[in-house]
């Protein structure tokens, strides 16, 4: 179940980042509380997938399906980039978090 917790909340962590772009410095009320309650999603389900799972391969992996998750939207809502060279790195950091998943051994 760890690491359902720990998928979910790097969406969550997705949900925030891309609700910051929108809530103009916190100045813009609804962009702010979908940015603030998508932290507070994030930050639980993390903490509930600490309780088993080694706290450098967790967080190393919420952070990348975060990032990677943000560009990918980036790109695809946004209009941002599609180089060759930004889809190598895509996919070097989605094995990083693979690797890191396949390596962290039984949980």
């Amino acid at each position: 179940m760890a690491w359902v917790y720990l998928v979910v909340a790097g969406l969550f962590e997705m949900v925030w980042a891309l609700g910051l772009k929108y809530s103009n410095g916190f100045t813009r009320l609804v962009p702010s509380a979908i940015t603030v309650a998508g932290m507070i999603v994030s930050f639980f389900l993390l903490s509930l997938s600490l309780k088993t799972l080694p706290i450098g391969t967790a967080y190393a992996i919420w952070t990348g399906i975060g990032a990677l998750g943000t560009v990918v939207v980036g790109m695809i809502f946004f209009g941002e980039p599609r180089d060759w060279a930004r889809m190598l790195f895509l996919l070097l950091l989605l094995s990083g978090i693979v690797g890191l998943k396949v390596t962290s051994g039984p949980q």
